[in-house]
């Protein structure tokens, strides 16, 4: 049945109080029939009016509660011409909707206030409600808007949180805003931390706690620590993510990225102070130790860009909780950190084998990408340099430089000249190359890393040199990776006597896995994966024509697919790994991928954009702000910047993002675009090469998701009609 119905409507709302009003609303649910006992319903709601007033700013009242006298989830909606206090403290509410649902009813409660306060995030929503002449027209514009979800299977009891939060958790403080739009969002916030949409544990025991009832009447101080295992997009969002968060909760917060552009610690002051922490990240926090004692939501990466209000409500209840019972605090110290510092890795106890495997090889290509980085951005601006002083054949002249040439006038230790253009181009050059040699050393050593932990770094890393050596390219490091990182990890597991335990981490683990991982390389693995790398990079230098332009929309539509996840970062870790394999080359194949790969990857989010700009009614508010934010996150080569739209609308949104990626991907190759940067989207163009051609085939993929988008939506009937009566 539906939520609301024509009975359920009062469009001339009176009453002394909210307590009357309220009771006038109640009856029109018995008179429905979905309410048995009114005054057992209405002692619930004044039993959660009493907690917090559930007043909104802009003139919305939102009374609600569980009961056992109600017998179907149910919207009530009353107009009061007048105003009734609700408790806000701008003014009256004017607009009343009475949320009731059953006792054992599930979710079904916080589905509907989200949906709800997304809707009256809508000024027109609001402005369409109030002029409502009939309560049919009002049945049709709630109903547009506010439905529940079907009823997903149930979860193993083991794995299921227990939680007890209800709105009037997240009522925002009035002061912040006049226009409502704020009160709704935190009303979302406390409906999502409500039905468990985050895993919030204790720096104790791990153990998931019980939602606070109240929210904290003071700001807060939290701290909190991002990290990603793959690349930095993810780790830098979630960290903004949750900072506006906080803001917007009327909280302060510092956190601590441990992302690959390195990172500002906490001080000691700054944690000692905070009320509680928010770890969202996908490899170990690194000194976790400095956060014991304090209460702490622990996430995964993602939940900090798409949950980031959820998750401080979390905090703050939790904190909330933890100064009611010190209690808690005493046993979170004792029990000391959750995860591990130094060197980290993101492994998952009990996943699947193939996952273990792309976590595996995603751990060495994350420590490999400031490498790749380095030394790709110097080597393009050496080039350039080196054009400039030496003409067209400078690209060709300016590799003959190194520290042990064989003809001393290109030794850039002895003869580098500060006021000569050509030394500067040298210089990085060389250290450009000096970076890239690092490249299958650092991927072979952190794959082992990931497998056996630090006794995987010597096989790794000497065996990724000694891959490198016989030329056979990432493709060895692969190799060498797994089998030392496998090898490390049985010879750990070796029951030795209690005298050499002692030598083992230092001499037997690194000796023998050594031994065995270069050995087993070098006599019998070596060649044949040498050949197989010499056959690609043939392949890959004959492509031309169609077949380039097939592995571009290949690329392309894997850039474009789940825009930062698994099928993305395996498209983006081809191309990385095989700037390896381009040396000093300008235009070797390698350098297309890159660029191809880049280009379809900014498609999605420049996409969302551009559509929220022409066509905003067809888009929700925090999606428009979302199109705003996702025009910087677009030109700077950040995929994720599109997940708040796919995660709202996947099916429309994949579509549109794998045709206009993939489109940009093949038009790249096919125009020859060349990048040896691995990041920056339109920050590096000037290392592109043909870089008009670049943008030629971004603009052109931008506009072709960009129209489907438009075109998929605007067909969407239930669209058309939220358009019509409830969007700015």
């Amino acid at each position: 049945m539906s939520l609301i119905t024509e009975e359920q409507v009062v469009l001339d709302l009176t009453g002394a109080d909210r307590h009357e009003a309220t009771r006038t609303l109640g009856e029109r649910l018995v008179a429905s029939g979905r309410c048995t006992d009114l005054d057992q319903f209405i002692a619930d709601v004044r039993k959660r009016e009493e907690t917090m007033a559930t007043g909104l700013p802009g003139g919305i009242g939102i009374p609600h509660a569980r009961s056992s006298a109600i017998t179907e989830p149910s919207l009530v909606f009353g107009r009061a011409a007048d105003g009734i206090d609700w408790g806000a403290k701008d003014g009256p509410a004017s607009l009343i909707f009475l949320i009731a649902a059953p006792e054992g009813g599930g979710d079904a409660h916080m589905q509907m206030l989200p949906k709800l306060a997304r809707a009256l995030m809508k000024k027109d929503f609001k402005a369409a409600l109030g002029n409502a002449t009939s309560e049919a027209e009002v049945v049709r514009i709630v109903s547009a808007e506010v439905g529940l979800d079907q009823p997903a299977p149930a979860k193993p009891a083991s794995t299921q949180t227990s939680t007890t939060t209800t709105h009037s958790d997240a009522v925002s403080d009035p002061t912040r805003d006049t226009t409502g739009a704020a009160a709704a969002g935190s009303t979302a916030t406390a409906a999502s931390v409500a039905s468990g949409s985050s895993s919030a544990s204790t720096a104790g025991g791990g153990a998931t706690t019980a939602v606070a009832e109240e929210a904290p009447p003071r700001a807060l101080k939290l701290v909190g620590v991002t990290s990603c295992p793959t690349g930095i997009a993810h780790t830098y969002m979630a960290a903004e993510g949750l900072e506006n968060a906080a803001k917007a909760a009327g909280h302060t917060m510092k956190v601590e990225t441990q992302g690959s552009a390195g990172t500002t610690p906490l001080t000691a002051a700054e944690i000692a102070e905070a009320d509680a922490v928010i770890f969202a990240h996908d490899l170990p926090v690194k000194d976790a130790g400095r956060f014991a004692g304090k209460p702490t939501v622990d996430v995964g990466v993602k939940k900090g860009i798409s949950d980031g209000p959820a998750l401080v409500q979390q905090a703050a209840n939790l904190a909330a909780e933890w100064r009611a019972d010190p209690s808690k605090a005493a046993a979170a110290a004792a029990a000391g950190p959750t995860a591990s510092g130094g060197l980290t890795s993101k492994v998952e106890d009990g996943a699947s084998t193939a996952t273990k495997v792309r976590q595996w090889l995603m751990t060495g290509v994350s420590y490999m990408i400031p490498f790749v980085a380095a030394g790709g951005i110097l080597i393009a601006l050496s080039f350039m340099l080196a054009q400039v002083a030496l003409g067209e054949s400078g690209a060709i002249e300016i590799v003959k430089y190194g520290l042990t040439p064989t003809d001393p006038a290109y030794n850039i230790a002895q003869n580098f000249n500060p006021l000569s253009l050509t030394s500067w181009a040298a210089l990085l050059f060389v250290i450009g190359g000096a970076s890239f040699g690092f490249l299958v050393p650092i991927l072979s050593g952190f794959i082992a890393f990931a497998i056996a932990d630090r006794p995987g770094l010597v096989p790794g890393i000497v065996g990724g040199s000694v891959a490198a050596t016989m030329g056979a390219g990432f493709l060895g490091g692969l190799v060498t990776g797994l089998i030392g990182g496998f090898v490390a990890r049985w010879v750990s597991s070796w029951k030795v006597a209690k005298g050499v335990r002692g030598v083992m981490p230092v001499v037997v683990i690194p000796l023998l896995s050594s031994l065995i991982t270069i050995g087993l390389f070098i006599t019998v693995l070596g060649r044949p994966i040498k050949a197989l790398t010499d056959a690609l990079n043939t392949w890959l230098g004959g492509l031309g024509g169609g077949s380039a332009i097939i592995l571009g929309l290949i690329l392309g539509a894997m850039m474009g697919f789940d825009l930062g996840g698994p099928v993305n970062k395996v498209a983006y870790a081809f191309a990385t790994t095989g700037l390896a394999a381009a040396g000093a080359s300008t235009d070797a194949p390698q350098l297309k991928i890159m660029a191809a790969v880049m280009a379809a990857g900014m498609v999605a989010p420049l996409a969302m954009a551009l559509a929220t700009t022409i066509r905003p009614k067809l888009f929700s508010e925090p999606e428009r702000e979302n199109g705003k934010a996702a025009w910087l996150l677009g030109f700077s080569f950040i995929s994720e910047g599109a997940i708040p739209f796919a995660a709202a609308d996947p099916f429309r949104i994949i579509v549109s993002s794998m045709a206009g990626s993939a489109v940009t991907g093949a038009l790249a190759m096919a125009f020859g675009t060349t990048l040896r940067a691995p990041h920056g989207g339109i920050w590096v163009l000037p290392l592109i090469g043909n870089f008009l051609l670049f943008v030629v085939a971004l603009v052109a993929g931008v506009l072709v998701t960009c129209g489907i988008v438009v075109a998929l939506k605007s067909r969407d009937p239930k669209l058309q009609q939220v358009e019509a009566v409830a969007t700015v």
